[in-house]
């Protein structure tokens, strides 16, 4: 019964709409691993292959083993000795200074001839930096090829050279006792400098030399040849071959290209994907679609469920199925209905199989595990149901994994119990989606059926203090709650939404409880001591109140609503027609007896404006008969029809029919007679 003249939105609420999940398309591309090889897999020896049968598209080498290669290659490099050139000048130089010095010092000739024989011997050895011994005695060298002036290399034992200290000790230690007081006066420290200096280019050149002679490979695979198989355990040997496999392909010009493809072709599913989510909630479910917190909780949900895949497959050595997927319908579930929580779910889990190991088995899994979730749950009253749901989901984990295994194999050596082990910790997460429950309703401004529960508990301060100020409207309320949740069963309506806002549609009337007749105990109603438009403010002045209590007690939004709308623009009509009545003729204000509304939007609102003018109105009834009931139910819900009241929701005729059937039955079954006891005689 909607008005199909709906009001249009603008195009740049659309265009925002669209950017959220657009954004969210380039977010998760971007979470996806990106590669330029056509070769995905992740290789971990000792672990199970869930991939599909891998034989060789071509012949190719089969690479060593890093650690094969590299031993191989330190056993060719302890031939290696780094090439040194000599400094001839350095040592014709040195030798005149130290000369100069004995001579300037007048040292005894003996020990002149003496310091020239040692330091013409030392540097005809060769002297190096210490910073040069160092490094090589760090690097593992224990030899040195030295290149003379003639251009001829030889090799000789690292220790063969000095260092400028080790020379001048040799130096000193080796001289008389006579001499020995004299050297210490040259300081010939400072005139024993280095000689040999690295030849760097010559170096790295018989270094690699060297290195080119280690093969790096070890064997071929033929084009056709089986690499590895679905389900056997990855051995060292498959994993070279299959580590061959990504490098021939990396390095194979005609592949290359194809790499490219397939990322686009990821892309363009991941958007495919997305645009899906958007025609069903355009089509199917546009209340949601037009709430931009709704669609960013969305997002959010769905890209890190997507990020913790992706990132359990590429970095780690866990299975993919540790990963709880059935977050998604578990949550989504809680605070929307079944059908957009199994849709989402669907979405996330077709995403996800992109880089999911045996995607058919994988989607097989999580399809069944998510409807599990969301036929186990529903509304999610009581903690212990979500322990319950884990408990369902593991069964069909459990299930769907042996079966779909012996189907396939039909051995049972094939099943792997570490598989159980990864569905019991799944299982264990789910759990823990209840913490997450309540992050996401406090962030996002959502409601939840244990939200609601919580706010229904009559013995909560606001309930027990409407029940002090206002005993009557209490009542009143806890009637309309029944009968509001009867008939909101009857057109498959939220129950316990209705049940909430039924409690506190009337808290208004506690700041002024006495204007009220059924909050008037001594017969007093200080209502008809005011004109009718000051009355009819009066009563009407309680939906604001009521807000604003609301307010004030932090109330979800939605329970507000059900504030603000329980009466829609109806008139006060006694006093409406008291006025009219006391005015004949005169033109009539209607907007001074009508509430400011806004009209009911939806079926629990509609239902809560229908049953809370039926309790009050039943009790005026002199009689309480089937047929008296009936008449009084369908005259009200005709009047409010009538009124359009009901133009904004989506209540059918099929409906109204059977609301109406609904409160007349309950009314009748709350105000039957009961039999008259007999008295006892005496």
């Amino acid at each position: 019964m909607r008005n199909n003249t709906s009001t249009q939105q603008p195009i740049w609420e659309y265009t925002l709409k669209i950017s959220i999940l657009l954004i969210l398309v380039v977010l998760i591309f971007q979470i996806f691993p990106r590669s330029n090889s056509l070769f995905t897999y992740r290789i971990v020896e000792g672990q199970v292959w869930e991939h599909e049968d891998i034989n060789a598209p071509f012949d190719f080498p089969i690479y060593k083993a890093s650690d094969q290669l590299r031993s191989e290659q330190q056993e060719v490099l302890k031939q290696f000795a780094p090439y040194y050139n000599v400094d001839y000048t350095v040592a014709q130089q040195q030798l005149e200074r130290v000369l100069e010095a004995a001579q300037a010092q007048s040292l005894p000739q003996e020990t002149q001839n003496y310091l020239a024989q040692q330091v013409e011997a030392i540097y005809k050895q060769g002297i190096l930096s210490l910073a040069d011994m160092e490094e090589l005695q760090t690097e593992g060298f224990t030899r040195i090829t030295i290149v003379n002036q003639r251009h001829v290399a030889s090799t000789y034992p690292l220790a063969y050279c000095y260092t400028p200290k080790s020379a001048y000790d040799i130096l000193f230690a080796s001289a008389p006792i006579a001499a020995q007081q004299h050297i210490k006066s040259l300081d010939l420290n400072s005139y024993l400098l280095p000689n040999l200096t690295l030849d760097k280019q010559t170096s790295n050149n018989m270094r690699e030399a060297l290195l080119s002679e280690v093969a790096p490979t070890q064997g071929m695979v033929m084009a056709g040849e089986p690499v590895i198989s679905k389900g056997e355990v990855v051995s060292p040997d498959q994993a070279r071959k299959l580590r061959s496999l990504q490098l021939a392909l990396d390095q194979n010009g005609a592949y290359q290209g194809s790499a490219w493809v397939a990322v686009l072709g990821n892309f363009t599913l991941i958007l495919s994907f997305v645009v899906l989510l958007i025609l069903y909630l355009y089509v199917f479910r546009p209340k949601l679609f037009h709430d931009l917190n709704t669609l960013l909780f969305f997002s959010i949900l769905v890209s890190t469920i997507v990020a913790i895949a992706c990132a359990v497959v590429n970095y780690t050595d866990l299975s993919i199925y540790i990963v709880p997927f059935v977050w998604v319908p578990v949550i989504i579930r809680v605070f929307f209905d079944s059908r957009t929580a199994l849709y989402l779910h669907l979405i996330t889990i077709l995403i996800c199989s992109l880089v999911a190991p045996a995607p058919f088995e994988f989607l097989l899994l999580q399809i069944t595990a998510g409807m599990v979730a969301v036929g186990s749950l529903r509304d999610m009253a009581q903690r212990s149901q979500l322990v319950q749901t884990a408990g369902w989901i593991l069964f069909s984990y459990c299930l769907g994994y042996t079966a779909f295994t012996l189907a396939v194999s039909a051995d049972f050596g094939m099943l792997r119990w570490e598989m159980y082990i990864y569905f019991i910790a799944n299982a264990l997460l789910v759990v823990f989606a209840y913490g997450l429950i309540y992050i996401f309703e406090k962030s996002f401004h959502l409601l939840s059926s244990i939200t609601l529960v919580e706010l229904t508990n009559i013995n909560s301060e606001l309930m027990v203090s409407f029940a002090e100020k206002a005993p009557g409207t209490f009542q009143h309320s806890l009637q309309v709650s029944n009968l509001a949740m009867e008939a909101a069963k009857a057109v498959g309506a939220n129950t316990l939404l209705v049940r909430t806002g039924a409690l506190y549609h009337d808290i208004g009337k506690m700041a002024s409880p006495h204007f009220f007749t059924e909050n008037q105990q001594d017969g007093i109603n200080p209502l008809s001591q005011m004109d009718c438009i000051t009355a009819a403010q009066t009563v009407i002045a309680h939906v604001e109140e009521g807000v604003k209590m609301a307010q004030r007690m932090r109330l979800p939004e939605v329970v507000q609503q059900f504030i603000r709308r329980h009466h829609g623009t109806t008139r006060t009509a006694y006093f409406y027609n008291t006025y009219r009545n006391e005015h004949p003729g005169e033109p009539v204000d209607e907007s001074l007896f009508r509430y400011p509304g806004p009209k009911p939007n939806s079926k629990e609102t509609a239902v809560l404006m229908m049953a809370d003018a039926i309790e009050a109105r039943s009790r005026s009834l002199a009689t309480f008969t089937e047929e008296t009931i009936s008449a009084m139910v369908s005259e009200m819900i005709d009047s409010q029809m009538a009124d359009g009241q009901f133009d904004d929701t989506p209540l059918t005729f099929q409906d109204l029919r059977a609301i109406k059937q609904t409160f007349t039955r309950k009314l009748v079954s709350m105000n039957h007679h009961r039999i008259a006891y007999p008295e006892l005689k005496k």
